[in-house]
């Protein structure tokens, strides 16, 4: 029998309802501006890879960034190590591994186009000699680590919820772009008529492929480290917190692409091509 009062929700329930429904809402909400962001994101660095103009500055800048990390990450290693955390420890050795392994990739994809990053010298006699002005910041790791002070973000101080938190979300994003610039490098091959470019091309597919499986693996242990610390409530705060940062992140680097025209400095110099090809699978095994 169905009752004739009128259904009632006490203050609690209704507030708990309420705050599912807001939830709900911002995740949705959350969903559709990454879907936007990642969009362009991924258009971008598609279209720089395919263009022969563009590459070798796009190649440097990931071979940079991998390259960059290893110090920061074989740090952290040592102090989860000395705060008696092998496990973590043992992980991000092994990341640290893989990003020294990803600059090679980059590296030996640059050595192919006959380039090479500049030095750290040689890139500050270029911005002397020039008319620009120094390059600010990264405007995306600006907008990420927002409100958190430079030295707090060393390996040294950083809080490893922070850390794990938002390297995370950088390490997930970072497997579905290389995964698209694999794909983007694939349409670029299928219109390609030396045979020559379309081997190299071909290689570097397959390592950006290696790239973007390593990246997926660091996700899911940096994922089970919040596990390992955290309830599933509080996992899901962190992720949520860092996933918006990381839109507000990626819109501010496409606006600063937008208001520069996508030019930037040159980050490489010429050297004599790679005459032998080096397959792709020793680049990984490497």
């Amino acid at each position: 029998m169905v009752s004739s009062q009128p259904f009632k929700l006490n203050k609690i329930e209704l507030i708990s309802h309420i705050h599912i429904d807001q939830k709900i809402q911002m995740d949705f909400f959350t969903s559709i501006l990454n879907t936007i962001g990642s969009g362009a994101t991924a258009y971008i660095y598609a279209s720089r890879l395919r263009d022969p103009q563009t590459r070798p500055n796009t190649l440097a800048g990931f071979q940079l960034a991998e390259s960059g990390a290893v110090p920061f990450l074989t740090n952290l290693a040592e102090r989860a190590s000395a705060e008696r955390d092998t496990w973590l420890a043992e992980k991000l050795t092994i990341h640290a591994a893989d990003e020294k392994r990803h600059g090679q990739i980059f590296a030996h994809g640059l050595k192919q186009l006959g380039k090479q990053v500049m030095t750290r010298a040689e890139m500050k006699q270029q911005t002397e000699q020039s008319e620009q002005k120094p390059k600010n910041p990264s405007p995306f790791f600006a907008k990420y680590y927002c409100d958190y002070d430079p030295l707090s973000l060393k390996a040294e101080n950083i809080d490893w919820l922070v850390f794990m938190g938002s390297t995370y979300i950088l390490e997930l994003d970072a497997s579905k772009d290389f995964t698209r610039m694999a794909r983007a490098l694939s349409d670029w091959r299928s219109h390609c008529a030396e045979r020559n470019r379309e081997s190299k091309s071909r290689n570097l597919q397959q390592s950006i492929l290696s790239v973007a499986q390593d990246e997926t693996r660091h996700a899911a242990y940096l994922y089970e480290a919040l596990q390992r610390q955290l309830s599933p409530i509080e996992v899901d705060e962190i992720v949520t917190e860092w996933r918006k940062r990381k839109i507000d992140a990626m819109f501010a680097m496409v606006g600063e692409m937008i208001k520069t025209g996508g030019n930037s400095r040159s980050l490489v110099k010429d050297v004599a091509p790679t005459e032998i090809e080096q397959p792709a699978a020793q680049l990984v095994e490497a």
